[in-house]
């Protein structure tokens, strides 16, 4: 188990670098590793049931690949010093998450938005979700924008998290590449219907537990900043599972009901319409400031997340001396 005080510097240190662009992402690598498991399957395997087989090689190569490498890294810098294998698995940690980068990535669009640049708020919502927004007016646009912070909250700090405090750097690590793989092949369509579905369920399992956190996490920010805290945990418990992933339903709903929003309704993918069940109730209109609002709660729950995880490694810590003392 990861200690508190290694989560406290990665996550310290994502809030204040992020991903800088000099620096090569560990992702990059794994997306290339996808790829090429991709092709070599395709090139060998052609039926449906065989991709399907097939599509268990990706969690077993990829995840269980980046688990060793990562653990055996960390290990050969242990036997150098324990001071590097610590530096490292804070780096290696903070690799795995992305408050800063998906801060300022809402923040990118909220700024057009206060300066009324339609296009570029257009622009830089396209960069960051998967629908068309060519002809999306203001609401729509704020409405993607709090949709993908709040259901990333998930998957780009409380995932990772959870799981370098259970396993340090390679258990984070193996979940950045299960959500690379379910961001890569993990899709319900014909190309990746027989292939990806092994990652996409390992996806949805490995986000279970931390995606009911988050919710709880949420409504804990929503009164700690006079939001309708009531209201995110009347959402959750009722629009919560209306959302087709397993998991992102969860963020989503909190932060509609913290915030008095209603989410979800008609998308466009690739020119294809799209309806999502709404999430909340509109008991206003949005507003470009609701993008700053899901900002902070996303602060106040991975800020919260990370105090949970100093207090339950302290508490193991006091467990084990009361053990060896007695």
């Amino acid at each position: 188990m990861a200690g508190a005080w290694i989560i406290i510097g990665a996550y310290i240190l994502d809030r204040c670098i992020g991903d800088p662009s000099w620096i090569p992402h560990p992702v990059i690598g794994m997306g290339k590793a996808i790829s090429a498991l991709e092709r070599s399957i395709r090139s060998h395997v052609s039926t449906d049931s065989g991709l399907k087989r097939a599509g268990l090689l990706f969690p077993l190569l990829i995840a269980g690949g980046v688990f060793v490498i990562t653990w055996a890294f960390v290990y050969v810098l242990g036997l150098i010093h324990p001071v590097v294998a610590i530096v490292a698995e804070v780096v290696l940690i903070a690799t795995t998450i992305a408050s800063k980068g998906l801060k300022d990535a809402g923040m990118e669009v909220y700024h057009h938005l206060v300066q009324k640049d339609w296009p570029a708020a257009r622009r830089s919502l396209g960069m960051i979700v998967g629908r068309d927004t060519a002809h999306l007016d203001e609401s729509e646009v704020v409405r993607g924008t709090v949709e993908t912070v709040a259901e990333n909250i998930v998957d780009a700090i409380v995932s990772p998290l959870f799981y370098a405090l259970i396993g340090g750097a390679p258990l984070a690590m193996a979940y950045r590449s299960v959500n690379t793989l379910d961001s890569m092949v993990g899709y319900k369509n014909e190309k990746y219907m027989h292939l990806g579905w092994a990652s996409a369920r390992l996806d949805d399992w490995a986000n279970w537990i931390p995606a009911r956190l988050t919710a709880i996490l949420l409504i804990l920010g929503a009164w700690v900043m006079k939001l309708d805290a009531k209201g995110a945990a009347r959402m959750v418990t009722r629009d919560a599972r209306l959302h087709p992933s397993p998991n992102s339903g969860f963020p989503e709903s909190a932060v509609a009901g913290a915030l008095g929003i209603r989410l979800g309704g008609h998308n466009v993918y690739h020119g294809v319409a799209s309806f999502r069940a709404y999430m909340g109730e509109a008991t206003r209109p949005m507003a470009a400031e609701d993008i700053v609002r899901t900002t902070r709660l996303m602060f106040w729950s991975a800020g919260s997340f990370v105090i949970l995880c100093t207090l339950v490694t302290l508490g193991i810590w006091l467990a084990g001396g009361t053990l060896l003392w007695k």
